[in-house]
């Protein structure tokens, strides 16, 4: 009798270790993958921040506007027909209308870091004037 329940407790603590290690093979794969779209180094940081200023990544601001590319005019025109079809007065949701204008914060703030890349640009000194 001890010998069953000796085996059955092998083979549960073998199930169990293999879950495991399989669960830290995945999250590890999801952490690389995740640290390769962020860019690493500066990029990844300025990535990181804006992330968390607004709350989202590019790609859910993306997904919320229902845009392939960042497209000012396609932005625009989604921005727009979604935040008006969320009107509280129409029956909308103010809760989504405040997802779809988190979103365009977020694609405005990738827009601007765009266009200004040396703002914070490593081995440059700041004006604190």
């Amino acid at each position: 009798m001890a010998k069953y329940i000796a085996q059955i407790i092998v083979l549960g603590a073998q199930v169990v270790g293999r879950a495991f290690a399989r669960a830290l093979k995945q999250e590890i794969a999801a952490s690389q993958e995740a640290a390769k779209r962020a860019g690493g180094g500066p990029e990844g940081t300025r990535r990181a921040a804006a992330n968390a200023s607004t709350g989202l990544t590019i790609e859910e601001a993306m997904q919320i506007l229902n845009i392939d590319k960042l497209d000012p005019e396609k932005i625009k025109n989604n921005y727009e027909h979604l935040f008006a079809a969320n009107d509280k007065s129409k029956g909308g949701s103010f809760y989504l209308q405040s997802k779809i204008v988190r979103a365009k914060e977020r694609i405005d703030v990738e827009f601007k870091q765009d266009k200004n890349p040396t703002q914070d640009a490593p081995g440059r000194p700041k004006d604190t004037s």
